[in-house]
C-alpha cells in the first residue's frame, strides 16, 4: 500500500493508481483498482505517477509501448484496406501526436460476484484497444444481440477491440462492441489495456469515401472525444450517441 500511495491518483486527475473518478451521485462503482498512465506522446509523461518499484517497470513499459505503437500502425492500415479504403486514412485522422494510455487493472476477489462487476458495461472511447488478458482467469464478456458471451483466454495473445472513434471514422461500418468485466469470488485477476486514440486536437469524423446517398453521414465531426466520453460513460450511457447526426 505504501508503494501504491506514492503514485496515487489525485482527486482532480485521471492518471495514477486507485479508482476511477466519481463524477455523479448515482455513478456505478467498479470492483477494480487501476494504474492509468499516458504513455505517448513522451513529452506529456507525468512521471510522478510512474512507479519506481520494481526498478524495471519504466523501461519495460517504454519497450512495450514502442511495440504497441508499431502494432497500432499495422492494424489501422490493415483495417482500412479490409473495407477498401486507402491504408493511411485512419492513421491520418490519428495524426502525428496520437495518444496512448496504459491501464493496468487489478480485480481483487469479491465475495458477491453476482452483485458486483469489475467494469460496468461500456464500449471503449479509443480508436482501438490492445488488451493483454489474465493468463488463467476469464472475466471479459462481450454483448451481442442482447446476450453476453464469454471471451476465451489465449495465454500471451493480444485481444484487439475497436473503440468508438473508429466507429465514427468508418461511419458506422466498424462497430465498437459493448463489453464488461466480471468478478471472481476465488482469486484475483490482472489485465493490461492499451488505449490508442487520435490526437485530441484533431478533428475526426466519417471518412468521405464512406458517405454517400445510400449511407448518409451518421456522426458529427468532433474534437477531444474523450471529454464527451467520460461524461456519459460514468452515467452508464453510450457516449457515441451524443455525436450521432
Amino acid at each position: 500500500m505504501e508503494e501504491k500511495q506514492k503514485v496515487a491518483r489525485p482527486v482532480d486527475g485521471i492518471e495514477g493508481y486507485g479508482n476511477d473518478m466519481v463524477l455523479f451521485d448515482n455513478q456505478p462503482l467498479d470492483w477494480v483498482d487501476r494504474l492509468y498512465l499516458l504513455v505517448t506522446p513522451q513529452d506529456q509523461h507525468k512521471l510522478q505517477y510512474w512507479p519506481q518499484n520494481p526498478q524495471s517497470f519504466r523501461n519495460v513499459l517504454h519497450e512495450y509501448t514502442a511495440r504497441m505503437e508499431q502494432l497500432k500502425e499495422q492494424l489501422l492500415k490493415s483495417i482500412a484496406r479490409s473495407i477498401s479504403l486507402p491504408e493511411d486514412c485512419f492513421l491520418n485522422q490519428f495524426g502525428e501526436r496520437s495518444i496512448m494510455y496504459a491501464r493496468f487493472n487489478y480485480y481483487p476477489p469479491c465475495s458477491r460476484p453476482d452483485q458486483v462487476l469489475g467494469l460496468k458495461p461500456h464500449a471503449d472511447g479509443s480508436g482501438i484497444t490492445i488488451l493483454l488478458q489474465d493468463k488463467q482467469l476469464q472475466g471479459l464478456q462481450v454483448k451481442k444481440d442482447d446476450k453476453w458471451y464469454q471471451v476465451p483466454i489465449m495465454p500471451q495473445a493480444l485481444l484487439i477491440n475497436l473503440g468508438d472513434q473508429l466507429e465514427i471514422m468508418s461511419n458506422g461500418i466498424l462497430k465498437s462492441p459493448v463489453h464488461r468485466a466480471l468478478t471472481s469470488s476465488e482469486r484475483e485477476r490482472f489485465t493490461l489495456a492499451m488505449f490508442c486514440a487520435p490526437d485530441p486536437e484533431n478533428e475526426i469524423g466519417p471518412v468521405e469515401e464512406l458517405v454517400d446517398d445510400k449511407r448518409p453521414r451518421l456522426y458529427k465531426k468532433i474534437r477531444n472525444y474523450p471529454e464527451t466520453y467520460f461524461h456519459y460513460y460514468q452515467q452508464g450511457k453510450r457516449p457515441i450517441d451524443a455525436v450521432r447526426v
